[in-house]
Parts: C-alpha cells; structure tokens; sequence
C-alpha cells in the first residue's frame, strides 16, 4: 500500500520522491465529521482510491493499473441528498441534481475516485471527492494537480492505495 498525502496547509502533494503542487476546496480543509455538501471543503483523512474515470481521446490507459473506465455520454454523479444515489455514479438525466462528468473544460479529463463517504454514503456529508486535474483556481473540495503531474503520478498507483490529506 503506498500513500499519496496532501498537505493543505502547503498546498503539496507527494508520492515518494515525487513531489508537486496541489490546489484543493475554496473552502479550505476540514475535518471529515464536519464536511457538507457544497461546502467546498476538503475532507481531512485517510481516502481509499477506488478507481480512475478517463475522458477518451484526451488519455491513454496503457499504463495504468487501477482499475479505470472511460467517461461515457450520460455518466453523472449524484450530489442530491434527497437522491437513494447519493454520492453514487448515476446516468442523466434524472430528476435528481447530479454532476456531469464530461464537463466542457479539461479538469474531469482524469477522475481518481476517492472512497469518502462511500461506505455507506451519509446523505449531505460530502460527495464526488475526486482527484483531478487543475482547473487553476480552488476546487469544489477535491484535490486537483497540474495535467503533466497526473500523468507521472496515475501509472504509479495500484489497486489498495490511500490518499492522506492533512
């Protein structure tokens, strides 16, 4: 098991001997117990990485070893507490608010799944926490990196790797 771990409070992110810049939720860090939907914090803690979500055409897959899918037309997010869905991978449209996750910009190109909240999700205690890809400004309480890091870092990570942001 290998952990990438996030320092908020440096805005760092490091793998090994890897290390980069990182940007994470407009609202700062917070602890897991208190996060909220659209808080735009990022959830302080130890987050299992469940799999990657790629956008075809603007990715390769050859090397990557966790488990990953393409984006497909449709592919959406719940982030509706209402929703039996929440923070659960949906299809849309629904009646439901969900996110799409092929956005018009390049931050969703490369989605890493992380596991908050997921084991069973707690309806407004946070979801799609990802890691992707710097949109250069604050996220929406994600962790994001710069393209060029993503792609040294994603053939890197294995099946049973933590994300620790702190």
């Amino acid at each position: 098991m290998n952990v990438i771990r996030v320092d908020t409070g440096a805005g760092r992110l490091s793998f090994g001997d890897m290390e980069m810049s990182c940007t994470i939720g407009r609202g700062g860090a917070c602890a897991a117990a208190d996060k909220r939907e659209g808080d735009g914090c990022t959830p302080l803690g130890r987050w299992p990485i469940r799999g990657v979500l790629l956008r075809r055409g603007k990715v390769e897959a050859a090397d990557i070893r966790l488990p990953w899918r393409w984006v497909r037309e449709g592919d959406g997010w719940s982030d509706d507490v209402a929703d039996p869905a929440y923070n659960r991978p949906v299809h849309l449209p629904r009646d439901f608010s969900a996110e799409n996750l092929l956005r018009n910009d390049e931050a969703y190109d490369v989605i890493i799944v992380l596991g908050h909240n997921d084991a069973p999700p707690v309806p407004g205690r946070g979801s799609a926490i990802f890691f992707h890809l710097s949109e250069g400004r604050p996220t929406a309480g994600c962790v994001a990196v710069e393209r060029d890091d993503m792609l040294r870092l994603l053939p890197l990570l294995v099946p049973g790797d933590l994300m620790e942001i702190h």
